[in-house]
C-alpha cells in the first residue's frame, strides 16, 4: 500500500500530515496490513528528522507560489510551478500511490494535479475556517474532505465532508505538568502564564509583553516563547525593564520550546496567549486551556482571524485583535480570566469540547479505506 502525502511550506502544513502519518503507520502496525509506504512530495523537507522517524520517503520538487499581489516574483515562479508539475507527473508515475493526501498550500498543487491526471484518489485536510486557494481547486474533485471549523463546510460538496478537527502530533497531545516546576525554574503556587507568537516568534506580541512584564510579573510568572530571531532582543531588553525588579526571576523567555519543554509549559500554565494559527488553536484546544488568541491582521495573513473569532465563538478563548493590542488591554484581559476561576473553568471545558483528539486516526482510516478499495 503506497500513501503519498502533500503539502507544506510551513509547520502549519507539515505537522498535521505527521500527525496523520503517525496513525498511518499504527493502523497498519496493529490491524496487520500490507507493507505500508508513505512518501511526501514537496519543494523542501521541512524537518528531516520526523520524516525520518515515521518512515516517509522524501521526493524534491520545484515549487512556486502565486501572491495575491502583484510582484516579479509571479513570474518567475510561474516557470517554477510550470516545472514542479512536470516533475510531479513523473514522480506520482513513477510511485503511483493508491491514495494522496493533501494539506493544501502552493506546495501541494503540482501533486494532486498529477494525482488528478492519474485518476488516483484525492483525501484533503483544510486547517482554517476560510479555506485557502489550492484546497477549494482540489475540493472539486477530492474524494473526501476534512475540515477543522465548520465554517468550512460551505465552501465544500456537502457529500464529501466531515468535521475532524484537526490532526495534533502524539508528541504534544499529552501534558506533563510534573516536571514545569524544575526543568522551568517555576514557583510554586504563583499561577503561570504561557506567551506563543508561533514557530517564528511575533515581534508585535514581544514588544506588548516587554512593556506589559512589570505589571505580568507582580502576579503571574511568564513562559514565553519569544521565537529564535528575537530571543537575543527580547532578554536584553527584559534585563532593562526588570532591572531591580524584585519579580524578575518570574519572568522565562525561551526562543524554542521543544515537544518536551512544551508538553510542561503547557501543563503548568493556568492561561494560554497565542497567535490564532489553525495549529496553536488544535493544540490549545486538546490540552483544555483557556486561552487569548492574537490573530495576525488580515492584511498579512487571510485565515488567523476567522479562525480566532470561530474558536472564541465556542466559548474557549478572548479575542484582541493586533489593531488593538497594547499592555494595558493585554494586561486587563489577563486580569479578567484570571480573577475568576468560573470564567477560567468554562472556558477550558469549551476548549475541550472544541477539541477532537481522534482526528489524526479519523483521517488516517479513511485513507487507509480509500487506498484498500483502490488497490
Amino acid at each position: 500500500m503506497k500513501i503519498l502525502l502533500a503539502g507544506g511550506g510551513s509547520g502549519g502544513h507539515f505537522y498535521p500530515l505527521i500527525a496523520v502519518a503517525e496513525e498511518l503507520n499504527k493502523i497498519a502496525n496493529d490491524e496487520k496490513l500490507l507493507e505500508l509506504k508513505l512518501y511526501y512530495i514537496a519543494g523542501t523537507p521541512y524537518d528531516d528528522r520526523m520524516l525520518f522517524e515515521n518512515n516517509i520517503s522524501f521526493q524534491k520538487i520545484s515549487v512556486g507560489k502565486i501572491r495575491r499581489y502583484f510582484a516579479i516574483a509571479n513570474i518567475t515562479d510561474a516557470f517554477k510551478t510550470a516545472l514542479g508539475i512536470l516533475q510531479s507527473i513523473v514522480k506520482v508515475y513513477s510511485i503511483y500511490p493508491d491514495v494522496v493526501f493533501s494539506k493544501g498550500g502552493f506546495p501541494s498543487v503540482p501533486v494532486v494535479f498529477a494525482a488528478r491526471l492519474f485518476r488516483i484518489p484525492v483525501v484533503i485536510h483544510e486547517s482554517d475556517s476560510d479555506p485557502g486557494r489550492a484546497n477549494l481547486w482540489a475540493g472539486k474533485f477530492a474524494e473526501r474532505i476534512a475540515i477543522s471549523f465548520p465554517e468550512a463546510a460551505a465552501k465544500f460538496p456537502a457529500d464529501k465532508v466531515a468535521i475532524t478537527g484537526n490532526p495534533v502530533r502524539s508528541a504534544i497531545k499529552i501534558l506533563a505538568p510534573t516536571g514545569a516546576i524544575e526543568f522551568l525554574g517555576l514557583e510554586k503556587d504563583i499561577p503561570v502564564i504561557l506567551i506563543l507568537g508561533g514557530s517564528l516568534g511575533s515581534s508585535a506580541i514581544n514588544q506588548v509583553v516587554m512593556d506589559a512584564l512589570p505589571d505580568l510579573i507582580g502576579k503571574y510568572q511568564i513562559i514565553h516563547q519569544t521565537g529564535k530571531a528575537s530571543i537575543e532582543d527580547v532578554q536584553k531588553l527584559a534585563l532593562i525593564v526588570l532591572e531591580n525588579n524584585p519579580q524578575k526571576n518570574r519572568y522565562k523567555p525561551f526562543d524554542y520550546l521543544n515537544n518536551i519543554a512544551m508538553r510542561m509549559a503547557a501543563g503548568a500554565a493556568d492561561l494560554i496567549v497565542s497567535r490564532a494559527g489553525a495549529n496553536s488553536i488544535a493544540e490549545i484546544s486538546t490540552w483544555g486551556k483557556p486561552s487569548i488568541v492574537i490573530p495576525i491582521p488580515s492584511s498579512i495573513s487571510h485565515d488567523q482571524e476567522k479562525n480566532a473569532f470561530s474558536y472564541a465563538r465556542s466559548g474557549a478563548a478572548h479575542v484582541i485583535e493586533q489593531v488593538n493590542l497594547t499592555p494595558h488591554i493585554l494586561t486587563a484581559e489577563v486580569d479578567k480570566i484570571m480573577e475568576n476561576k468560573i470564567i477560567r473553568d468554562k472556558m477550558a471545558a469549551a476548549a475541550k469540547t472544541f477539541s477532537r483528539d481522534d482526528a489524526a486516526h479519523k483521517i488516517a482510516k479513511e485513507i487507509i479505506g480509500i487506498a484498500l478499495k483502490h488497490e
